[in-house]
Formats: structure tokens, sequence, C-alpha cells
């Protein structure tokens, strides 16, 4: 048998990349020089790592504190439009964005079964007609509003004047407005599934991710709620599904834009990271030129987020840890504060986010933003996905986004002050509280048992709380972060005072 001249060749280089991968790993973990490539530390857990790095609550919220927040906003990101209210973003992005490019979505139930929704291309000649007509029929109804003032100006309307006085006109109704979404107009009063697609993927194997968008009759706020940016989280998933669609277009004020798989890479493969082993829920707003994880929040971030002006973003426990449903909120920002009022028998737990965080990015922007928690990931809970979309129904009635038959339960109370309890012993993890229990200083939370040597090792509440976190029964290791536990203070001083 002859061998191809260039085996040796293909050997030899396959030998040296082998023997440099160990280096240039070496370099980028330790922040050397060559960074050519980026290999990113996977976090331990986001629920663990979002309340330790969290700024303390600096004092009670206050209502001057506004235009500082737009301020970062502004220096966050000089060339992003500030959001404004539903209308307006809308308009604005009509406005700026190609006419020609535009299609009427289809007005469908969202209950029925439908083929997925198909991308947008760019213009194309079938489209530029149906556009064009549509911004013809806008202009010539502009045309004709223009010309109505100047009827007055007329001689008889002039003669006629000081014999009757004209009444005063009576301020029209603000009308409800098409939703330019993804190179598509949604008409007011129409439900709609859209597609969007980072742009990531090879072509020929490229699946869009469905947007539900559902664009009121009446003129109010842009709602956002975004599920499974963790692939691996389903409780967020069924959460803005069964919300979205049990939404009436006909009575609904403003508009609710639902994606229920953000990251549909890692929901197909059953992990909560992107092929690149990246968590996306560190990377926003993103950028066009920088990772994978990066290029994907950037799309998301400018075609879809920059939208809204309110933001539910829905996870779950990860790492086999499990929350009770609750908000993770920055309760510094006086607008963040007065938004999870809204929510309807739904824990707070006062965070400051992580930079990257879709949450953290968003408020930065100018969109009120909190993060909802519910259960446990690779789940689905009837009881966590319940509690979900009835506190997400609470947030639309508040917002007069909906009218109905609401009645609200006892508040739960904010959590100004929380913390981990972590295992100081490896073994198997066996707990003897539940969530939401009440604990005591002291109380044994749970144990690690040796299954070697059979040792036993207490884990105690070092004061008084609530379990809102924990970790499910399994092996853990010395350090592995076993259970939340909510310090209730009812203000920002009394909280000061417990610590």
């Amino acid at each position: 048998m002859t061998r191809h001249p260039l085996l040796p060749l293909l050997s030899l280089t396959w030998l040296s990349l082998a023997a440099l991968a160990p280096a240039s790993l070496h370099a980028e973990t330790t922040g050397g020089p060559d960074e050519t490539l980026e290999v990113e530390d996977i976090a331990e857990d986001e629920n663990v790592t979002d309340i330790e790095q969290s700024q303390p609550l600096a004092s009670a919220p206050k209502a001057d504190a506004e235009p500082e927040a737009e301020t970062d906003a502004a220096q966050a990101d000089p060339t992003a439009t500030p959001a404004g209210t539903g209308d307006a973003s809308s308009n604005a992005q009509s406005e700026n964005g190609n006419a020609a490019s535009k299609v009427i979505a289809p007005n469908i139930d969202l209950k029925e079964v439908a083929p997925p929704p198909e991308v947008q291309p760019a213009a194309t000649e079938a489209e530029t007609a149906p556009a064009t007509a549509v911004g013809d029929t806008k202009a010539a109804e502009a045309a004709s509003d223009a010309d109505q003032p100047a009827e007055p100006a007329t001689p008889e309307t002039a003669t006629a004047e000081p014999e009757t006085a004209a009444p005063e006109p009576e301020p029209e109704p603000v009308q409800a407005t098409s939703l330019t979404l993804l190179n598509t107009e949604v008409l007011p009063g129409t439900s709609t599934r859209l597609a969007w697609a980072p742009g990531i993927q090879i072509a020929g194997l490229s699946q869009p991710t469905p947007v539900l968008v559902v664009n009121g009759a009446n003129p109010g706020p842009n709602l956002c709620l975004t599920g499974a940016i963790h692939g691996d989280e389903l409780n967020g998933i069924e959460i803005v599904r069964r919300t979205v669609y049990d939404l009436d277009p006909e009575s609904l004020s403003g508009r609710v834009i639902g994606i229920p798989i953000v990251n549909l890479q890692g929901f197909q493969r059953g992990t909560r990271y992107l092929p690149d082993r990246r968590d996306l829920n560190r990377h926003f707003p993103g950028s066009t030129d920088g990772s994978l994880a990066d290029r994907i929040a950037h799309s998301l971030f400018n075609q879809v987020i920059r939208h809204c002006d309110m933001l539910v973003d829905i996870h779950t426990g990860s790492l086999r840890r499990t929350n009770l449903p609750q908000l993770r909120a920055d309760m510094n920002n006086p607008d963040v504060a007065d938004f999870t009022r809204g929510f309807d028998r739904m824990a707070v737990v006062h965070s400051s986010g992580s930079d990257g965080m879709l949450r953290t990015a968003a408020v930065a922007a100018g969109i009120k933003a909190v993060t909802l928690e519910a259960g446990e990931s690779l789940r689905i809970q009837e009881h966590q996905i319940n509690a979900g979309v009835h506190s997400l129904n609470s947030l639309m009635e508040k917002q007069g986004m909906v009218s109905r038959m609401f009645v609200w339960g006892e508040p739960e109370p904010v959590y100004y002050n929380s913390f981990w309890v972590r295992a100081e012993h490896g073994g198997i993890l066996f707990s003897d509280v539940e969530l939401g229990d009440t604990i005591s200083q002291g109380q044994v939370l749970g144990y690690v048992a040796d299954p070697i040597t059979n040792a036993q090792h207490p884990i105690r509440a070092p004061r008084d709380g609530r379990v809102i976190g924990m970790a499910v029964d399994q092996v853990v290791m010395a350090g592995f972060a076993a259970y939340h536990i909510g310090a209730e203070a009812q203000t920002p001083e009394s909280a000061e005072l417990a610590d």
C-alpha cells in the first residue's frame, strides 16, 4: 500500500498543535499575552454569584434618583435609542427602518397548531409593493391631516368666525399603532408568530427561534418575556407560552412580546450553555465582532429587547438547585423597585445584578427589568409554572394592560439581605428543610453524610430567615452552596441594623 506523501507532514503538524495546546490554554487562563483564543471560566452558579456579588442596598429608593439612571444608560451605550413608551419606540423603529423590507404579519390564533415561522429576508421586489402601499396610505392620511388646518384660513371661514365662535375641538383619543419587529409589521388587534435568527449558524442548518407577539387593539406599554436563556431551564418556557397564549389582542392595551426559548441550541442539547460553553446571560448587550455568545446577545438585544418598556427574564435554579418563586431586582433603582410591586404573591430578593446579565443590560438601557426565578432546571413543575403565570397576569393588570377579576393575595416580603450557606464537608447531602420554610439561628438545615466513614456533618443556619433556594439531595463537595436564606427586613434601615 502506497502512503500519501502528506501524511507525515499532517502527523507532525497535529503533534505540534497538541504540544502547543496546553501552553495556549495556560496563557488564556492566567491572562498571558497569547489571547487569540478565548476560553471562559464556567461560573459556579448564576444563582449563587448573583447574590454573593450583589451590591448592598444603599438607601431607601428615592424618586430623584431617576435622572442618574438615565445618565448611566446613556454612558453605557451612547448610540442606543432610550426606551420610551411602547408607541413611541415602535414609531421610531418604523421611521428608521426600511419600509420596503417590511411585510404584514398574519393574524393567527396562537393556540392553534401552526408551522414554524420563517425569518423575513432582506427587501425583495415582491415585498416592495405591499410595503409601499402601506407607506402610501399613511402618507395620504398624513397629507389629508395636513390640509385640514388650512381650511380656517379661507375667506369664508374668516368671515364667519366673528359671528359664531367655533367650539374647541376635543382631543382625539390615542390610537394603537402597528409594531415593527424583526422586519415585520404587526397590526393593532392581532397576534402572530415571528422568527428571530442571530445569523450565527450554517445557512443550511439554521433554525430560527419563534417570537410570539400580541399587539393589543388599545395603546399601552410593551412587555417582553424571555425564557430559556439557559437551555435546560424548562419552567420559563411554559410560563411564557401559557401567559402569551391566554391573551386576547382585542382587549389588550399595549403589546406583549414573548420568546419562550432564547437559547435554542442549548435547549436542543439539554444544557444551559451555548455550543462554545459560554453562558449567554453573561454577554449582554453583546457585540458584533466578539464571541459567539456576544453576537447572539447583540442580535437579541438590538432586534427585540430594545422594543421593550418592561422585561421579565425567567429562570430556574441550576446545577441541581431549586428556587422558591421569587424576583431578583435591583432595589437601589426606584423604577425597578416600583415595578416589583405589580407581581402578586412573589417574594423579592434584592440583587444589583452582574455585568453581562440581560436584566442588568436592560436596566442600563432604560428598561424596567427583573429576573423571575421558579423551580429547578430540566424539570416541568406545575406549581412553579402556575405561580409564574399568576404573577405575570397580576403585573399586566397592575400596568393597565388587561382588565380581569383579579384577587390579590397577601404580599410577600422583600429580602434586602440574603446569603448562601455552604457545606463544610464532602459527601451526600440530606436536607431536613423545604423551600419556603422559616428557620431560626442554629437550626439544622440538613447534613452531609460521608459514605466511607459514616460520619455525619450537620449544616446549621447562621441566623434567622427563610429558605428561598436550596440544593436538591446529591453528592456535594466542601464549599458547595447548599441553602439560600433570605433575611427579611421591611426597610433598608432595619436591614442595616440587622447586620
